[in-house]
């Protein structure tokens, strides 16, 4: 039986905390779990028989650390196959044999940052978790669970693999921090947009919190998925007790929580680290297997795009799609795409981006240019240091597709048409990629003269759509606007046509509005006021120019009369903050943002502040070498415009107004700072810009070392010599490093409850050993009560957290003296 099948009719129940279960079963400090499923297949069997006799309905393989970087390839055979094979034993031996049950393979994070932020490549990425999931397909499988994933670009690699591995169904869960999001920012609405877009069949959260602690992102999933949703906390917060890690949420109150979930609409319950086979059966006591809401799976036909960190939802107020990363009519764009300026590009992002723009139209076609490697590259360099959704812009198939399967998120295309050729070649991308498509109302025959013929073509369009599986929630119709310079009725094509798809056919229209004043005088006039009425009719998005200030007046406006803003508050910031377009002008041409050409703050007069915080790294390092080369004192960039553009980032994400790809791209950008600097120092001897040393490892077992990384990255920005000891390290090699270098503070990361026992043990060999030095640990399954029971110094809730301890610990000393 298909499990998508089973579920039309049933609430789905998973198993629990494989992890808890082994450490019970005496699993050791460091040890791989999967090993087990060799060394030990007769506990892995027992433990799947006691999670299917409590009633689960799904047993899930111990492979969640299974794949290439962990081990061999025969390695890697060896422990899926068992794996899944275990699980199957165990269906023969439990006390209902005849109910159906499945065997799903677990997919875990692979445990490195992915490029930009990191050094794996995306395409690595999909290969590593290809070869585990084609090996747990011919094994058995029924079903594929990815878990635990802490970023949205690590998701898309997993959920990419698997689509293209096999066909089994796949089930897709999140890990999100107490502020609701992902490690790297992702909301749950930008993961629903993107998962469901890639064709997830069941999406939802696991691991990092309680059940109680989950209800928002809960709430947030069933209110945007159209998709069943599957929910998986924790036991709560970890501690220990007598030298073992307990959870502080027992199965009573863990299942009350997890009921009122069943009662809301969740469709597929199970637990996580912590959750025994009680947890499961007092869950499926309190709820039962019939489904309690029905109708929360249905269609929500919400219109969404995504970035990594949030998506824009296409509903009452406009959206406005900046225009300006498009060579037609642009003399300077065209030079910068010619000489692969990429950092002219993205200050056209950023620019845009500061006027308020919700989505970023990328066009970079020119005849002599390669476009699919170009558009590529600026898709992931925009990507990296803007986070506002992106509208790929091409007519290049191969283009769109390489820019589509690289992008963080959920896009708008620009375009398909009417044309059986065009949506032959662009729909499939779209089934595959997911996507928010541009439709324009042309076929055959050209552009239609009147409403009614672009409205027919636009009824093809979701026609032939819907045979390739996509919706008409992801059509946006552009009804073209067209020069009343040539055709004194082109406006009202446009809007007549624009009016109906709007609210007769249902869907969301999207305009180029700047092309219907092409050839007239005081264009802006004729461009904001069609604008205006085209709102009227139903406009759902527009491209346009956020430089013009008329239709920048018109948007608030609008917006302000229609009641969609509230207290008219953004009306009032935008009319308090106008600054004219002669000085917008000024700024575009100079490079610098709308806030230098006006009034602005300390941070963005100083160009090389303004570079580091906005992450423009080339630019980072060009504005340096021309400081030093001007006289500049090295030390002075460093303490004066270096480390407080890094703090002011640090205190954006501090505040959650900044996430960590920001704060990865503002340290690159420093880094790029960091090295002119270093050139002049050494022509300085007996000058340095180093804080000291610090000793840093993901401890014995855990080859995850996302956190440790990024922790590294901000370290050595701040002024650090890291020594970095890599993933799965020993306590005595901890220690070794720290006699080596003398370094007086240690770093120590784990992600997973099965290898924290070896972090408490490395903190033990360095207090006996080494008692001065100061240890800091961070990872996901930490708690400040955890920490401070194995003995640690200090716990970073954040890598930001960590860097601070660092200084402070550095001043401290430096007062000492």
């Amino acid at each position: 039986m298909d499990i998508r099948d089973y579920m039309n009719s049933h609430t789905v129940y998973f198993d629990g905390g494989m992890g808890t279960m082994l450490q019970s079963r005496g699993l050791e400090p460091g040890e791989l779990p999967e090993r087990w499923n060799k060394d030990h297949p007769d506990e892995i069997v027992d433990i799947h028989r006691l999670y299917f006799d409590a009633g689960a309905d799904v047993g899930t393989a111990n492979t969640f650390g299974a794949n290439s970087f962990k081990y061999t390839d025969e390695e890697l055979e060896c422990y899926v196959t068992e794996g899944i094979r275990l699980v199957k034993q165990a269906m023969t031996l439990t006390k209902d044999k005849d109910r159906p049950m499945f065997a799903a393979l677990d997919v875990g994070p692979i445990g490195r940052l992915l490029k930009p932020y990191g050094n794996l490549d995306f395409e690595e990425a999909v290969e590593v978790y290809s070869k585990t999931i084609k090996i747990g397909a011919q094994a058995g499988a029924d079903l594929v669970i990815i878990e635990t994933m802490n970023d949205s670009y690590d998701t898309k690699a997993a959920l990419l693999a698997c689509k293209e591995a096999c066909d089994l169904p796949v089930f897709v869960s999140n890990a999100y921090g107490e502020d609701g999001k992902l490690m790297t920012g992702a909301s749950p609405a930008a993961m629903v947009a993107m998962l469901e877009g890639l064709g997830a069949d069941v999406i939802g959260v696991n691991c990092s919190l309680g059940p109680k602690q989950l209800e928002g992102v809960v709430e947030e999933y069933l209110k945007t998925a159209s998709v069943p949703m599957i929910v998986q906390p924790n036991a709560g917060l970890p501690r220990v007790e007598n030298g073992k890690t307990v959870f502080d949420v027992y199965p009573e109150e863990f299942s009350d929580v997890m009921k009122s979930f069943v009662e809301k609409g969740v469709r597929v319950a199970g637990g996580c680290c912590g959750t025994t086979p009680e947890y499961i059966s007092a869950v499926i006591e309190k709820t039962g297997r019939s489904i309690l809401n029905p109708h929360a799976a249905d269609d929500k036909g919400l219109t969404m795009i995504s970035s990594y960190t949030h998506a824009v939802l296409f509903d009452k107020s406009p959206i406005l799609i900046g225009e300006r990363i498009n060579p037609t009519g642009k003399k300077k764009f065209k030079e910068a795409l010619r000489n692969n300026d990429i950092d002219y590009i993205l200050g056209e992002g950023l620019r845009q981006q500061e006027r308020g723009v919700h989505v970023l139209d990328v066009n970079v076609g020119l005849p002599e240019i390669d476009e699919p490697e170009l558009l590529d590259t600026v898709t992931k360099e925009l990507q990296a240091i803007i986070n506002l959704p992106l509208q790929i812009d091409t007519t290049d198939i191969v283009a769109m597709e390489r820019a589509l399967r690289h992008y963080n998120g959920k896009a708008m295309i620009n375009s398909v048409n009417g044309k059986e050729e065009v949506m032959e070649a662009v729909f499939p991308l779209v089934a595959k990629y997911g996507g928010l498509c541009v439709a324009l109302t042309l076929d055959e025959g050209g552009i239609p003269a009147t409403a009614e013929e672009r409205v027919e073509i636009a009824k093809k369009i979701i026609s032939t759509a819907e045979k390739y599986g996509v919706k008409k929630k992801d059509l946006i119709f552009d009804t073209l606007a067209m020069a009343i310079s040539a055709d004194t009725e082109a406006a009202l094509a446009t809007l007549g046509s624009l009016n109906t798809i709007r609210h007769e056919l249902g869907c969301h229209t999207s305009l180029g509005v700047s092309n219907i004043s092409f050839g007239l005088p005081l264009r802006e006039t004729i461009t904001s006021t069609f604008f205006a009425i085209a709102l009227e009719n139903g406009l759902s998005a527009a491209i346009m120019n956020p430089f013009a200030d008329d239709m920048m007046k018109t948007y608030y406006s609008f917006r302000a009369l229609h009641a969609l803003d509230d207290n008219c508050t953004d009306y009032i910031e935008f009319a308090t903050n106008f600054v004219p377009t002669t000085t917008t002008a000024v700024a575009s041409a100079t490079g610098a943002s709308p806030a230098q050409a006006g009034g602005a703050s300390e941070d963005d007069k100083s160009p090389l502040k303004r570079a580091i915080i906005k992450g423009l790294k080339e630019k980072a390092g060009t504005i340096t070498a021309e400081m030093l080369a001007s006289g500049a004192d090295p030390l002075k960039i460093v303490s004066e415009e270096v480390i407080p553009a890094l703090d002011k980032v640090g205190e954006g994400f501090e505040k959650k107004t900044m996430f960590l790809p920001q704060l990865l791209m503002s340290a690159e950008a420093s880094q790029y700072a960091f090295e002119q600097i270093k050139i002049e120092m050494n022509k300085r001897p007996g000058e340095t810009v180093s804080r000291g040393k610090f000793v840093l490892a993901t401890v014995k077992g855990d080859i995850h070392d996302i956190g440790k990384n990024i922790v590294k990255l901000l370290l050595e920005n701040y002024g650090f010599d890291v020594e970095d000891l890599g993933r799965d390290v020993p306590p005595e090699t901890v220690l070794e490093a720290v006699h080596r270098t003398g370094s007086k503070l240690v770093g120590l990361s784990a992600l997973m409850t099965t290898t924290v026992p070896a972090m408490e043990e490395t903190i033990k060999l360095l207090r006996s050993e080494a008692p001065n030095v100061k240890v800091c640990v961070g990872g996901a399954v930490l708690t400040q009560e955890y920490a401070d029971k194995i003995g640690a110094d200090f716990y970073g809730k954040d890598a930001m957290a960590t860097v601070r301890y660092a200084c402070q610990c550095v001043e401290n000393e430096q007062t000492q003296i």
